[in-house]
């Protein structure tokens, strides 16, 4: 009986399990948008005015809420440049006015209106609130050694645990697909909850994602149950020479 050289065998099998000739090519395919799926686009905010210990922020509903400073304007200008040429169906911010004021150059430029999403703002620092936990992480308080061991917010005296920060913007990105299936949507929010998003999509530890910086944009992908991170910290839009150095993660 004759027998079969393994490239042959390997030749013979193929075509028996219908798979073709071994000449026929079979490209990397391009991503597409799942059915029924919404893309979210994830801003964080432009960068805010400088926390004076003497005069802290206003709060709204408890939570500091300084203007965009002037580069913070100039980066909202760019991240409308960088979005205006894409189909998008709604632009959402928080209550707090560093996100409105970033999304509205862009809202201008689309004549959309911007939606108010509250539970994408910022996690609340408790007793660092108005502008006091640039304070404290600048002289390094012990608390921040421990919220970074334990991964929690809630070592800050009286803020928000991780936990719950997760469930409330987990709540959000979820009405938002329910309400934009089969749509590309841009959010304006804030370092801790675009965080806080990325690590429920990932199922990471919950300040994986914390060096999101300023004006930066992340893609989600929600479909269903599915979570896809496609970009996380862009900043190609911003000019080098304009970013801040170091930034914090509120």
């Amino acid at each position: 009986m004759e027998s079969i050289k393994p490239d042959q065998q390997s030749q013979s099998g193929s075509r028996a399990n219908g798979l073709g000739s071994d000449n026929q090519e079979f490209a990397q395919r391009v991503w597409s948008l799942p059915p029924g799926a919404t893309e979210i686009i994830l801003v964080r905010h432009g960068q805010s005015a400088a926390f004076i210990e003497s005069t802290p922020f206003d709060l709204v509903d408890g939570q500091g809420d300084p203007p965009l400073s002037d580069l913070g304007r100039h980066q909202a200008r760019q991240v409308a440049v960088r979005l205006a040429e894409l189909e998008i169906a709604a632009i959402y911010a928080t209550t707090l006015r560093r996100t409105v004021e970033t999304a509205s150059p862009l809202a201008a430029q689309l004549g959309l209106e911007i939606g108010i999403e509250s539970d994408l703002r910022e996690v609340h620092l408790g007793e660092w609130e108005g502008g006091y936990f640039r304070k404290m992480a600048a002289e390094a308080h012990p608390a921040l050694a421990q919220m970074d061991a334990t991964q929690d917010w809630g070592a800050i005296p009286g803020a928000e645990t991780s936990a719950s920060l997760r469930s409330r913007v987990r709540s959000a990105l979820t009405r938002l697909h329910l309400r934009h299936p089969n749509e590309r949507v841009v959010a304006v929010s804030h370092g801790g909850a675009i965080g806080a998003a990325l690590a429920e999509a990932t199922g990471a530890t919950s300040l994986a994602f914390s060096a999101t910086d300023n004006a930066s944009i992340a893609r989600l992908v929600i479909v269903g149950d599915r979570w896809i991170v496609r970009s996380y910290n862009d900043t190609g839009h911003l000019d080098e020479g304009q970013r801040p150095s170091e930034q914090g993660p509120t």
